[in-house]
């Protein structure tokens, strides 16, 4: 909000500089974002009464007039025919120099002389207005320098006002604070009006049958008026508040909104059915077209504003094209009400449409304002625009809304603030602020705040207004008693920061996506219909269809921003995320949250260098980094099947990760047809697995063993298998055999091809065999050997070759 410092001094004794107030202000929590020195000096532009005005010898469209400017009078050509004699005019001396740098000087204008130049709105650059001599107000003094007969020279304050402090989007509201802040008077403006015989009772009726939305409606009636542009003063002002004039009646509601902080609505009362005010919620699916020509479709929690046969204003939001005031306008009927801020603020979200009277609307307006808003304007617009106010005033307010009364023990105010108060400091703070102060016994007080403080509901409010006022640099300053503790993280903590370092040490990026996804990028992995992650929990208000269920599953995000890598040119990518996910329980309405990891490999995973070429992501790379993984935690050691890959895995590269026979998770190429959906390429490698069935498989205990002693001996075995046999069945066999001094087996080769058959396959195992407290001799590990071949001649369809 643009808070003008002239006006601004008009209702509190202020003799600070507006830097100074900025400071004052923002240091109490009202925040000046910025203070604007405003207004063109105008050097040598005075006040001129014009004397006389004669036609000009040698141009017809000319005047010769004669003007006075203190003690001297001067002759002027001018052009333009809007003044008269008697009137005060805004003269350019000789060797003035207008805005836009238009020197002025003395000259002949068709053979007369021209002492200087009568000027227009446009040329004092005080607006667009160019349609004739600028009239002054007829109490400017003659002589004086049209900058200070008119106080245009001002400085704007941009108030940056927070959404519980709406009485301060005014400017009585900050000269309040700069009155209490300062210790000063505050002196509002205390208008007059002359009211006609005729009672508005008799001329207008209102009715309000949704009472919980507005609380509380007036109406005031003006006939007679004369719809005409503002007078300056009254525009400046409402433009260096960020506000466009329109008209005379207009403007005043505008004015005294910016001024008193109570939005108010003016309606052509000719306009109006039956002379009646229907105040009630909308139908669903109403439409009316508002002020800006908008047509808007309404909800049945839209309070609207009504004549006896339709509706002519959105409450509390913007009026309706079909009662505004027209050039032809000669009845006014002036709306001040109080509407529900929450009412308002669902109004104004579901329409999209934020005015000024909602903003404020909002956040709270002083519902005993109403009326004394009210009789502002009207005396104002009796005052510009004629007329003859009715008498009295239409008032509804059934049930007037209740003044919290606030408990404040003195203790706790010191006790809070870390500092000791005098009883009497308190109070006179409490008094500027307005507030109502009754003693309850000892060093506790009743406090009732003003009306229009409606963010004041609590003791501890009390308490930071006290603070505010007696200043937040008087609160001493005082180092707080610190427990040092040692930070020790939790089990799970260390875990998973061991799981990230590892992916990172592998060149994986962690990434962090929405846990809220699209239902249909679930439907998108191909899982079966039965698949209880298809399930997931719908949002109450989501923000958008692609964010209106929870996940279920990490992929969704994890190829989102694969696909949005490779919309930007990066194909080579390598990410990983660890977060929750939200299994649905059956039977229950919150899902089951879990920890669980996935990656994703797709293009070059190792850099190309000038001697080596760069790796490509396949299912050996990723089922390395997952072995890794689980080898960090300490697992046992995983194993991988094909039988009964992820509907989302490519069949014929995708397997299942198994710890002592349990499911933990999956990997794998993706599928095609995923990929197709995500808009990925071929080649993209993925794993998932659920974190909190893999923790009951890791060993907590930490071991250590020597280095080994004594050489270890290999020996290499080759065999023949069908090709549906993974080389991991044949290792798990070889594990089984009872044989301490086994210590690794290795796969050192595939092979399909002639001579095996075509649907055989050979395999190549290296096994390494070391005792720890000898060196074994041939004969030993050929006999332990032995026993392999013999355990291995026993497989089915295996042949030893």
């Amino acid at each position: 909000m643009k808070v003008s410092f002239n006006w601004l001094k008009e209702y509190v004794d202020c003799e600070l500089t507006p830097s100074e107030l900025a400071d004052l202000l923002t240091m109490a929590g009202l925040e000046i974002e910025g203070v604007e020195a405003v207004g063109p000096e105008l050097k040598g532009v005075v006040v001129a009464l014009i004397a006389s005005i004669a036609p000009h010898p040698q141009a017809d469209r000319l005047s010769l007039c004669r003007v006075q400017a203190g003690e001297k009078t001067y002759a002027i050509v001018c052009g333009a025919r809007n003044m008269k004699e008697g009137d005060k005019v805004a003269l350019a001396l000789a060797g003035a120099e207008l805005p836009g740098g238009v020197q002025v000087k003395k000259t002949k204008i068709r053979g007369e002389l021209s002492e200087g130049m009568l000027c227009s709105e446009a040329e004092l650059g005080l607006s667009t207005s160019a349609e004739g001599i600028m009239i002054l107000p007829p109490e400017a003094p003659i002589g004086a320098p049209v900058a200070d007969a008119l106080n245009i020279r001002d400085h704007l304050l941009e108030l940056s006002v927070t959404p519980n402090r709406g009485d301060c989007l005014s400017i009585i509201g900050v000269a309040r604070e700069v009155a209490a802040l300062t210790g000063t008077r505050l002196h509002p403006p205390t208008p007059t009006l002359r009211e006609g015989k005729n009672e508005v009772k008799d001329a207008v009726r209102v009715s309000v049958s949704d009472p919980d939305l507005c609380p509380r409606y007036s109406a005031r009636l003006i006939t007679g008026v004369r719809i005409c542009p503002s007078p300056f003063w009254l525009r400046t002002r409402l433009e260096r508040a960020g506000v466009r004039s329109i008209n005379n009646v207009v403007d005043v509601t505008n004015y005294v909104m910016v001024e008193y902080g109570q939005p108010l609505h003016a309606f052509d009362f000719d306009l109006l059915e039956g002379g009646e005010i229907v105040v009630k919620r909308a139908a669903e699916g109403e439409c009316f077209v508002t002020l800006d020509g908008v047509e808007r479709v309404l909800h049945k929690d839209t309070l609207m504003i009504c004549d006896a046969l339709r509706t002519v204003a959105i409450g509390g939001v913007m009026g309706g094209l079909n009662s505004e005031i027209r050039d032809a306008t000669s009845r006014v009927l002036l709306e001040s009400a109080y509407f529900s801020p929450a009412g308002i603020r669902r109004t104004s979200t579901a329409l999209g449409l934020q005015t000024e009277s909602s903003y404020r609307f909002e956040r709270g307006i002083d519902p005993e304002g109403v009326l004394p808003a009210s009789l502002r304007a009207m005396a104002l617009i009796a005052e510009l625009a004629g007329g003859e106010a009715a008498k009295g005033v239409i008032d509804c307010y059934q049930t007037p809304l209740p003044c919290p009364k606030i408990r404040l023990r003195l203790p706790k105010v010191s006790a809070l603030l870390g500092m000791s108060l005098e009883q009497k400091e308190v109070k006179g703070i409490l008094k500027r602020l307005h507030m109502e102060v009754k003693e309850n016994g000892g060093e506790e007080w009743v406090i009732s705040p003003p009306t229009y403080r409606g963010d004041i509901t609590r003791e501890i409010d009390l308490i930071e207004e006290i603070g505010r006022l007696k200043g937040y640099d008087h609160i001493p300053v005082q180092v707080p008693k610190m427990w040092v503790m040692p930070f020790r993280k939790e089990p799970e903590e260390e875990l998973e920061q061991r799981l990230k370092d590892a992916l990172v040490g592998f060149g994986f990026y962690e990434v962090i996506t929405f846990s809220f996804i699209s239902p249909h990028a679930l439907e998108a992995l191909r899982l079966p219909p039965d698949d209880p992650r298809l399930l997931p929990l719908a949002l109450l208000n989501p923000l958008a269809e692609v964010q209106s269920v929870m996940r279920t599953t990490l992929l969704p995000g994890l190829l989102e921003t694969a696909r949005y890598n490779l919309s930007h040119k990066n194909r080579d990518l390598k990410i990983f995320e660890l977060r929750e996910i939200y299994s649905p329980r059956k039977g229950e309405k919150l899902p089951e949250e879990r920890r669980a990891l996935a990656g994703l490999g797709m293009g070059a995973v190792t850099p190309e260098g000038w001697n080596i070429l760069s790796q490509e992501a396949d299912f050996y790379y990723v089922k390395g980094c997952v072995e890794q993984v689980l080898a960090e935690l300490k697992t046992p050691a995983p194993t991988f099947t094909a039988g009964e890959v992820q509907p989302y895995l490519n069949p014929g590269t995708g397997a299942i990760i198994r710890l002592d026979g349990e499911k933990v998770g999956a990997l794998g190429e993706l599928h095609p047809e995923v990929a197709h959906v995500f808009e990925l390429p071929r080649g993209v490698f993925i794993f998932e697995f659920d974190l909190t069935i893999v923790s009951n498989h890791m060993s907590r205990e930490i071991t250590f063993a020597p280095l080994p002693r004594f050489p270890s001996v290999t020996r290499d075995v080759a065999v023949t298998i069908d090709a549906g046999i993974s080389a991991e069945e044949i290792t798990a066999i070889i594990k089984g055999v009872d044989n301490k001094y086994i210590e690794s087996i290795e796969v050192f080769d595939c092979y399909q091809g002639d001579p095996i058959p075509h649907d055989r396959k050979g395999l190549a195992y290296r096994i390494r065999y070391r005792s720890p407290d000898r060196t074994m001799t041939d004969e030993e590990v050929n006999e332990f050997h032995q026993g392999v071949l013999e355990r291995l001649e026993k497989v089915p369809a295996l042949t030893i070759r």
